[in-house]
């Protein structure tokens, strides 16, 4: 796979512009408003059975109607040929919202061999929005949708058996718990050497801490582990929109402060520099755990 910049975006395909600061653009009726517009498209028929089609839907919606904070197609493609390039048997993915990473992503991964795609996602509105499509497109066999905080619903996973280990992970949920899940997914084994992931917003609106710790070295990863400092649940360098995105539905956000991961696992980490559906740009950052050090 080129993981080289994608460096033009065709506005023809543009979603409406995302609302401005102190107006809602997400959660506001408009997901449930989607699923209407879905089943009572006029190609409903053609859409049934097809993730391709059902995504054009999504797609239609967003361009001509109101926003949605969907990974759009640039972007997805991105990760759509890693899927192709890493064949992942198991990927999981933090924060689903309407699915739409979830059809594009959960289509891959079948079409790539693999055998689960574990959309986690904490509102239940939101998951069963997924789990609604997921069903329309015929991706059900592949794609299992988990509701519950991203942490929680790690952790049960695991402990039930059904999560042993990640082939790929795609992190697109609340920005601060980027890093405090990447290093519970460490503490529990299930990201080791192998595991590759995916951070979409890294530019859009960024996430500093994240990008701190997958490009930083072994030694500096030791030197905070051992520094008996707990695990830093940082908002420095996220603005108040992000930082308190899903505080009206789910109120302050709770961050483990005790999760300290693995700091021996060695990443090589590089920014895609891509597209939101707007055309606002923005990246992913393509992480790879190449290594474990010992001592």
């Amino acid at each position: 796979m080129d993981e080289g910049d994608r460096n033009s975006f065709d506005n023809s395909k543009a979603y409406q512009a995302q609302e401005e600061e102190g107006t809602a653009f997400f959660d506001d009726g408009r997901e449930i408003e989607l699923l209407h517009f879905v089943y009572s498209h006029p190609s409903i028929a053609e859409i049934r059975g097809s993730p391709q089609e059902v995504l054009k839907a999504i797609d239609e919606y967003g361009r001509k109607k109101r926003y949605l904070m969907n990974v759009g197609e640039d972007k997805g493609k991105v990760v759509e040929d890693l899927i192709a390039e890493q064949k992942p048997r198991v990927m999981v993915e933090l924060g689903g919202y309407v699915g739409y990473s979830a059809l594009v992503f959960g289509d891959a991964v079948r079409k790539a061999g693999g055998h689960r795609y574990f959309s986690l996602e904490r509102n239940p509105e939101f998951a069963a929005v997924i789990m609604s499509l997921v069903d329309l497109a015929g991706l059900s066999d592949v794609v299992k949708v988990v509701v519950g905080s991203s942490a929680d619903s790690i952790k049960r996973l695991h402990a039930k058996g059904d999560l042993q280990y990640i082939d790929l992970m795609f992190l697109d949920h609340y920005k601060p718990a980027y890093t405090t899940d990447l290093k519970l997914c460490e503490q529990l084994k299930l990201v080791t050497p192998g595991t590759v992931m995916a951070a979409d917003n890294v530019i859009k609106p960024g996430n500093p801490p994240y990008l701190e710790y997958v490009r930083s070295s072994v030694e500096k990863k030791r030197e905070h582990f051992e520094s008996k400092t707990e695990n830093g649940v940082q908002t420095a360098g996220f603005g108040e929109r992000w930082k308190n995105q899903y505080q009206k539905r789910e109120g302050y956000e709770k961050l483990s402060t005790a999760i300290k991961g693995n700091p021996n696992l060695i990443y090589e980490s590089k920014l895609v520099n891509s597209f939101e559906p707007t055309g606002v740009p923005d990246g992913i950052e393509i992480t790879r755990c190449v290594g474990e050090s010992r001592r």
